[in-house]
């Protein structure tokens, strides 16, 4: 039977709370936990980084050892440093994952999930998983709970949970000198768990973990210490955060990129994901900005087809200018991509969390700093009084617009520095003006990942920049309907001209989208947000949803379409088609009829599959029967993908790592040859062509590389076997 945990204070009050109780000593907390918590445990954890790895895995060490205990965590995306599968990768991995990964602790629960032998007394429950990390995985795939991003807490809490074990950074505030916690990497969901539980009258013992990696975020994820019963902060505590190094960016994913930037309106609002689309993305906006010219050409010889001009019309519907008015990021994960639009001055529009300033924001008359006629408009709107009242007098100090030290005087005067002023906000003096603008972001956030230097230049950010980026609650984000953080009203003003990008792995020709599992419903991942930015995208009059798709994918069952006619999981439904984006161009199905949709997604297509699938419609009577694919959709083939961008390519326009990583040249070239090797062994007629190359001349390798592979005694037939196929693979 769950316990339910009772608090020190009442749940709507932080200020009667007592400040929380110190441990020094994971162990100490872990006694604590239990002591306070004497029957069964339904722990919930934030995902990815915000997990408290020590306290958790000193925790779940506890309860394995105390059959007569029960727990049951409830999370997502319980991150693993990579172990690689065969022995080959096993030894390439080792020195690399010490050195990116450095003291990063796995979970204790991981390994045992994996190989499916978890104690009998502990369960493991998560909404998305680490993606196709835990296919075939019985536990993982019972254990699974298929839940919207915004809909995570509802339905977690339904399971039962009574404690939240959450990762936190601290810092001395550089105005004030008092010690501040944040929520940092996950404000995502934490507060709406307490929020909820406590609502339902099932408060939750929360304990926070001082990890000093994490880089301190101000702003919405700043967390009270008295929301906290523990804190725990001392050796053990802190150490390395999960930093997945950057992805190369292949032909396919630039050529999707490419297309998928020149969907993005200036002045607009950008969702984007993590890995090598989302940077491939930003870099193609990166260069739309800064090489105009070279992007226009790039873009005309992607649409050409393989003729020899761009087809007429290929420019309607593409945004092609440079950025004039910037962008606004809005998405529920800030990654690596993110940074580097913001260090590039491609995202800095400024967003309001005051629907009045917002207005004015849309209308162009805010400037980079207050000024007076600001809160002129403000007075003439009805938005503050006249004379300012004390609540006009908060609202815009809060907002940056008026000094900080501005009070109003016993005559209700303005009084500052000792001197009276005229309260008069259509004619205030210059010298009561803020400086700089406050609660305002140019990026919204529900938790970040990635690769060591983005999170070293989140721990480096100017003051003024910091408070710039808004880590916020998921909820806010994802939904566009109104709740504690502001109005549905706000949020249409804020989100103006948005392309919300996602990334799929299935589409069918009636334009359904798979996202997060296979037809065997087994589960590769999760769904996340996606549903919800979808759906806001048909919400808001001037959004778009756009999908990105590779065309094809080939595993050991062979080279196949990733757009089917068919497909038995679902994640995002037909009648909320919209834009999708493959290597091949953009297909605009909003509004379009089912012949339509069908006629444009065979477009996009790649070229070995377009007419069985053009067949497969026409027998279904989805499809006239006289229709024939136009010619310029009749060369979608990566050979002419890869001539259209190799010189772009070989320039270092579009290099394959453009936000740099953290693999050596010698680890590029070895990962390159690995990869061929990964790829025969699931196609015997390449393998053989493999093996008949390895038998003629072979190529040096350096011997350092050998012993990095474990191949420099090779001395066992397998082992000089695979030196040769790796000297040929060089």
């Amino acid at each position: 039977m769950l316990h339910r945990y009772a608090p020190q204070a009442p749940d709507d009050d932080l200020s009667a709370k007592p400040q929380p109780q110190h441990c020094a000593d994971l162990e100490a907390a872990v006694d604590e936990i239990l002591r306070r918590i004497p029957g069964d445990i339904g722990l919930a954890l934030p995902l990815g980084i915000g997990k408290p790895n020590p306290l958790v895995n000193a925790l779940y060490r506890r309860i394995a050892a105390l059959p007569e205990r029960r727990l049951r965590i409830y999370t997502a995306l319980s991150l693993e440093k990579p172990k690689g599968r065969t022995e080959l990768e096993q030894h390439f991995l080792a020195p690399l994952v010490e050195r990116v990964f450095g003291d990063y602790p796995d979970l204790a629960y991981v390994g045992p999930l994996r190989a499916g032998q978890l104690p009998h007394n502990i369960a493991v429950q998560e909404f998305f998983l680490k993606t196709a990390d835990y296919l075939g995985n019985e536990a993982a795939q019972q254990g699974f709970i298929c839940t919207n991003y915004s809909f995570a807490v509802r339905d977690i809490c339904a399971q039962g949970v009574n404690l939240l074990i959450q990762a936190v950074a601290a810092r001395v505030n550089p105005e004030t000198g008092e010690r501040e916690f944040s929520l940092s990497c996950n404000p995502d969901l934490s507060f709406d768990l307490l929020e909820h539980q406590r609502a339902a009258g099932q408060p939750v013992l929360t304990v926070a973990m001082v990890n000093e990696a994490l880089p301190f975020m101000p702003g919405p994820a700043l967390a009270d210490a008295r929301l906290f019963d523990l804190m725990v902060e001392g050796p053990g505590c802190s150490h390395a955060l999960f930093a997945p190094p950057n992805a190369a960016i292949s032909w396919a994913d630039y050529a999707i990129g490419l297309h998928a930037s020149s969907l993005v309106k200036d002045g607009g609002t950008l969702q984007i994901g993590i890995g090598s689309l989302g940077d491939a993305i930003a870099q193609a906006l990166i260069v739309r900005d800064s090489r105009n010219h070279d992007y226009r050409a790039i873009l005309a010889g992607l649409c050409n087809g393989g003729a020899a001009e761009a087809p007429d019309g290929w420019q309607k519907g593409r945004e092609l200018g440079r950025f004039e008015q910037g962008l606004y990021g809005c998405s529920e994960m800030f990654v690596n991509g993110f940074m580097r639009l913001i260090d590039a001055g491609l995202i800095r529009r400024l967003v309001f969390d005051d629907l009045a300033l917002q207005q004015l924001a849309l209308e162009g008359r805010l400037g980079a700093a207050p000024d007076a006629s600001v809160i002129r408009a403000l007075c003439e709107r009805g938005r503050i009084a006249s004379p300012l009242r004390a609540s006009d007098l908060a609202f815009l100090q809060s907002q940056g617009l008026l000094q900080a030290g501005v009070t109003l005087a016993a005559d209700s005067q303005l009084l500052w520095q000792g001197q009276t002023w005229p309260n008069q906000p259509e004619a205030l003096a210059p010298e009561l003006i803020g400086l700089s603008w406050r609660r305002a972001a140019l990026m919204h956030g529900g938790f970040f990942l990635g690769p060591r230097d983005f999170y070293q230049r989140l721990r480096e950010l100017p003051e003024g920049l910091r408070q710039r980026i808004a880590m916020t609650r998921i909820h806010y984000i994802n939904e566009l309907y109104g709740d504690g953080q502001g109005s549905e009203a706000l949020k249409r003003a804020q989100r103006r001209d948005a392309r919300f990008i996602n990334t799929t792995m299935k589409m069918t020709l009636l334009g359904a989208a798979s996202s997060d599992g296979y037809e065997s419903g087994q589960m590769v991942s999760g769904v996340g947000g996606q549903y919800n930015f979808v759906a806001m995208a048909h919400a808001l009059p001037d959004a778009r949803s756009i999908l990105l798709l590779r065309a094809t994918h080939d595993n050991a069952q062979g080279l196949s379409s990733s757009i089917v006619w068919h497909y038995a999981n679902c994640t995002i439904p037909r009648h909320l088609r919209d834009i999708v984006v493959t290597e091949y161009g953009v297909a605009d199905l909003r509004g379009c009829s089912d012949a339509e949709v069908i006629a444009r997604l065979l477009q996009v297509c790649d070229s070995r599959f377009q007419q069985g699938l053009m067949d497969e419609a026409k027998a279904h009577g989805k499809l006239p029967a006289d229709y024939q694919l136009p010619a310029s959709a009749r060369r979608n083939l990566p050979e002419a993908l890869r001539e259209q961008l190799r010189p772009w390519r070989n320039s270092g326009v579009l290099p394959d790592f453009p936000f740099g990583t953290d693999l050596s040249d010698e680890e590029m070239q070895i990962v390159r040859a690995l990869k061929k090797l990964k790829h025969a062994s699931h196609h015997p007629v390449e393998l053989v062509k493999l093996i008949v190359k390895s038998l003629g001349p072979q190529t040096p390798v350096p011997e350092a590389w050998l012993e990095r592979l474990g191949l420099h005694e090779a001395h066992s037939f397998k082992q000089l076997f695979l030196r040769r196929l790796f000297a040929s693979n060089l």
